[in-house]
């Protein structure tokens, strides 16, 4: 052949089987150890990679757990000042002219009337009342032991206040200082954070002494009651019932001031 058609012809190296023409080494497609990576295959994911998904996952575990956290610190740091504003409040009741001399007794006018539904409700509870177990009326001794009763209420010893107030109520249920203890026996119950004896205390107060001066207060603390047992139902009602039956008592106030705020 001539010499200018041998110089036209292209030169392949033989050994690499890639010509040198200027193309890319390995060719597209194909890995630094020479498999082909192309045709929609993933590549292999690298130990770096793996470690990095890892990461990733524990991050987002930890920012889950992190929100169940915060919410449970809300949940404690709740619950905490209810206890507080429970406290509080004792204390200003007891500071406020909540001592046993200041008991009124079961028969006076002081609290107002209660409802048709309240008087049944009495009249079948007080059926029900131990009478057969209480002692005979006596004045000073059941000034006595509602004294030692209430002290335990100022010494902050509640669990002991409400075994005494429990113990003078079955002992003296026709007490006039009956219808006192048992309106704190709800306030040491509520302060104890036991609401249900809480709720089933404050509501004997209108059951068993209708015309007692704590219905409207024990009326409105049922309400507070049934509210933090989470009873939405039965808050408003009880609200209304203080504000209509009992009107210009602190109670209603109070109550009037919870239902705009509904």
């Amino acid at each position: 052949m001539p010499l200018a058609a041998w110089a036209a012809v292209p030169v392949v190296d033989d050994n690499s089987g890639y010509n040198n023409s200027g193309g890319s080494y390995p060719p597209a497609g194909y890995g630094t150890n020479g498999a082909y990576a192309g045709g929609g295959v993933s590549a292999p994911v690298s130990a770096q990679g793996e470690l990095f998904n890892q990461l990733q996952r524990m991050q987002e575990q930890l920012s889950q757990q992190q929100g169940v956290i915060e919410v449970l610190q809300n949940d404690i740091a709740r619950m905490k000042q209810e206890n507080l504003e429970r406290y509080q409040d004792l204390d200003r009741r007891i500071g406020s002219g909540g001592a046993p001399a200041a008991a009124a007794p079961e028969n006076s006018s002081a609290g107002g009337n209660a409802n048709a539904a309240a008087g049944a409700a009495a009249g079948a509870s007080a059926a029900q009342a131990p009478a057969a177990s209480s002692e005979p009326g006596d004045p000073a001794k059941e000034k006595l032991y509602y004294d030692a009763a209430f002290d335990l209420i100022k010494a902050k010893d509640f669990d002991k206040a409400s075994q005494a107030f429990s113990a003078f109520l079955r002992k003296y249920p026709n007490s006039q200082y009956a219808g006192n203890a048992q309106y704190w026996l709800g306030e040491v119950n509520l302060a104890k954070g036991d609401l249900q004896g809480a709720g089933q205390a404050f509501a004997k107060v209108s059951q068993l002494y209708p015309k007692h001066a704590k219905v409207p207060d024990s009326l409105y603390k049922l309400a507070d009651v049934e509210r933090r047992l989470g009873h939405t139902d039965k808050v408003k009602g009880i609200l209304q019932q203080v504000v209509s039956q009992y009107p210009g008592t602190s109670a209603a106030q109070l109550a009037q001031r919870d239902l705009q705020r509904m």
